[in-house]
């Protein structure tokens, strides 16, 4: 049986992703900062609940360790994410993005994942066939961004993107480094979460699609690539 680790999953996309792979077979722990939300949301998923803040090494660790007393991971979905928004939902533009502001959606956005990934790695490495999803987005693609033609490239804020495409670029660096492993990045769309705002377009059903389908990959699935639920993305 594959057993999974989702963090940022007691809601929005990580919580439907949780739903899909229970339904599929899988063990899933549902990762969350908040124990009773967490508690709930396994309980109505028949998953398990495991406390993380991905900004805390203590935390990490701790989690790293009751998942290791039960048994271990495949799968490693890196899910936790934060968006740059002021107060009445709109996007921090480049005009008022400060250091501080960039630094507190990388401690989540891409230290989370680095922190997350070298707790979790040596129980992966005992998996058969490990896998690591990394939720990234659109807007961590440098062609869209370049790109006039594309709704990416309109997109105002600063930090999110710039944190997605170190995401992207941590994904190939770790595939290059674990050619064992499958490690891919994915865009699920513009869904609408609690992170914009519920501003997006898409269902949570939509948007987790891509996440769940390179969840299942097997072990001579792809790695190191970029994928929507279309196919790969340019980086």
């Amino acid at each position: 049986m594959t057993t999974t680790l989702i963090t940022g999953a007691n809601r929005g996309l990580g919580r439907e992703t949780a739903r899909r792979l229970v339904a599929a077979g899988h063990t899933v722990y549902i990762g969350s900062r908040d124990a009773e939300r967490g508690r709930r949301a396994a309980e109505e998923l028949g998953a398990r609940a495991v406390v993380i803040d991905v900004t805390d090494d203590a935390s990490v660790a701790a989690a790293a360790k009751a998942v290791e007393a039960d048994g271990g991971i495949d799968v490693l979905v890196n899910n936790a994410g934060i968006e740059a928004r002021t107060a009445d939902n709109g996007i921090i533009g480049a005009a008022d993005i400060t250091a501080e502001g960039m630094r507190t959606l990388f401690e989540t956005n891409v230290f989370g994942v680095v922190r997350v990934t070298h707790a979790f790695l040596p129980l992966l490495r005992r998996s058969a066939a490990p896998v690591v999803v990394n939720v990234s987005s659109g807007l961590g693609s440098m062609s869209r961004l370049t790109d006039v033609g594309t709704p990416t490239h309109a997109y105002p804020g600063v930090a999110y993107p710039v944190s997605k495409s170190a995401v992207n670029a941590l994904t190939v660096q770790y595939a290059k480094a674990f050619p064992e492993f499958r490690i891919n990045a994915v865009e699920p769309g513009y869904t609408a979460t609690d992170l914009n705002g519920r501003t997006g377009f898409q269902t949570v059903e939509q948007g987790a699609e891509i996440i769940v389908r390179m969840a299942r990959i097997g072990p001579d699935g792809p790695t190191g690539g970029y994928f929507d639920v279309n196919g790969p993305l340019p980086w």
